[in-house]
């Protein structure tokens, strides 16, 4: 891959592998980007990925009365449940319920639970990890035209996940997905043409899906078309477009994208040069756990005085309680 100007900048794009790209995914907020539910209004009541995580459940959605649904047939209040039980919202909630829940939906037909459910399988939360439950369950969401569905079979095609590997497949799921709207779909569609998984490589293709992303406020399409700008592959090289990408990736919570604000601010392209913030923006990706821009900050540190210092730092504890806003279905590939 070519790398524009700085050798030293070498954090690259990524790509969607579930609601997740490359790494595992075990954290609490894995299991919020991880599962979704729409009431039967139409309410969203667990943002998707393409939206912030941690925005409060709508009125709409507040969780029912569990004793009023196990004796019903209430999928859409069943998957709730097991929402509330899969982020621990209150006493006796356990991933292990959860999935109880959610098979109660899903045996019933709903598709958000039937994707939940298959996540569940996919990543052993609260189940022994089985990929062929997790991809009949998945493929029972997709025969419903289930988005969401779409972009986790195509993830376990690209990542050979319980299936063999076959880039055809993926392909063929995740554009079904962004044919539908779904942003993560949009992404992995990017980076397969970035990457030349499947599909010749073309930089322009992916950049006009990352695009597509970026502008449905996914933060990870944001982070790689800014990427693109910043090295000028499938766009015409503007660092001022890579510095608005970054910011709005970064403002989203993308921790790749805050390093490379920060690289950016600290030597002062399509921007002044401004250690403070490019201390504050790096420090906050360090601290949510991305320790790829920690060789940066001994010499942003000796450019600062002991209250730019103290400031830059309180700035990125401030930071940290940005939730990621990301944009797959299981988990992220980076």
């Amino acid at each position: 891959m070519r790398v524009f100007a700085c050798t030293c900048l070498t954090i690259g794009r990524q790509a969607v592998l579930t609601v997740i790209v490359l790494t595992g995914f075990l954290p609490a907020s894995a299991a919020q980007q991880s599962v979704t539910g729409v009431s039967p209004s139409g309410t969203k009541c667990l943002p998707p990925s393409s939206e912030r995580a941690g925005q409060p459940i709508p009125a709409k959605c507040s969780m029912p009365d569990g004793a009023a649904v196990a004796n019903g047939s209430h999928p859409y209040e069943q998957n709730q449940l097991g929402i509330a039980s899969a982020l621990v919202l209150g006493p006796q909630r356990t991933i292990g319920e959860a999935r109880k829940w959610f098979e109660k939906s899903a045996r019933q037909g709903y598709a958000p639970a039937q994707v939940n459910l298959g996540v569940l399988y996919a990543y052993g939360w609260g189940t022994p990890q089985n990929y062929g439950a997790a991809l009949y369950w998945l493929k029972a969401a997709a025969d419903q035209g289930f988005p969401r569905a779409n972009t986790n079979l195509g993830i376990l095609y690209l990542k050979g996940w319980g299936v063999k590997q076959d880039y055809a497949e993926a392909l063929h799921y995740f554009h079904a997905a962004a044919d539908a709207g779904d942003a993560g779909a949009m992404v992995n569609l990017g980076f397969m043409s970035d990457s030349g998984l499947g599909t010749p490589a073309e930089p322009a293709d992916a950049a006009a899906w990352y695009r597509k992303a970026a502008e449905q406020g996914d933060s990870l399409g944001q982070n790689n078309l800014g990427d693109l700008y910043l090295r000028g592959e499938g766009v015409v090289q503007s660092d001022a477009q890579a510095l608005h990408w970054f910011q709005k990736a970064a403002a989203n919570g993308n921790t790749g994208a805050r390093i490379k604000l920060g690289y950016m601010y600290a030597r002062g392209r399509a921007t002044q040069k401004d250690a403070e913030s490019g201390y504050a923006w790096i420090l906050a990706a360090s601290l949510a756990g991305d320790s790829r821009g920690l060789d940066y900050l001994p010499s942003l540190e000796a450019q600062l005085s002991p209250s730019q210092l103290e400031r830059a730092k309180q700035r990125a504890k401030e930071l940290r309680n940005i939730p990621e806003n990301s944009v797959a279905e299981m988990a992220f590939v980076q």
